[in-house]
């Protein structure tokens, strides 16, 4: 059980870290829809679909290193809860069509990178 935490609370470090990098260099370039949580949120959605295909794989892989990547590192890096609050902002600013376009953009977007994440390690099988 401790294994497990640590794994997870290291994985959690380092995304919640690369996710406030992400803020920190790119929303001030476009703050109505704050690039940073999309980026976050995309790179997130690619990096698990290699790591759902390389776990799927590998299954002899220690539980930990699925704990730390997918739990830890990815749910740190991912941000839902900041993404709704953007997306709430701009709906309570009656910014319809930019909410929409926020989600649209996030959701789709995260779907379609999983989507060629998994696609990434079916090309590259043999070599994974």
């Amino acid at each position: 059980m401790i294994r497990s935490l640590l794994a997870i609370s290291m994985g959690a470090s380092l995304g919640a870290m690369l996710r406030w990098g992400l803020g920190t260099a790119f929303n001030a370039l476009f703050p109505l829809i704050p690039p940073g949580t999309w980026l976050a949120n995309l790179l997130g959605g690619y990096l698990m679909g290699i790591a759902l295909a390389v776990f799927g794989q590998h299954t002899g892989l220690p539980v930990e290193w699925r704990l730390m990547i997918i739990t830890g590192f990815l749910g740190g890096l991912t941000t839902f809860s900041t993404f709704s609050a953007e997306v709430t902002a701009l709906i309570q600013q009656s910014r319809w069509l930019w909410a929409g376009a926020a989600v649209s953009a996030h959701v789709l977007g995260s779907l379609a990178m999983t989507l060629l994440g998994l696609a990434t390690i079916a090309t590259f099988k043999p070599l994974v």
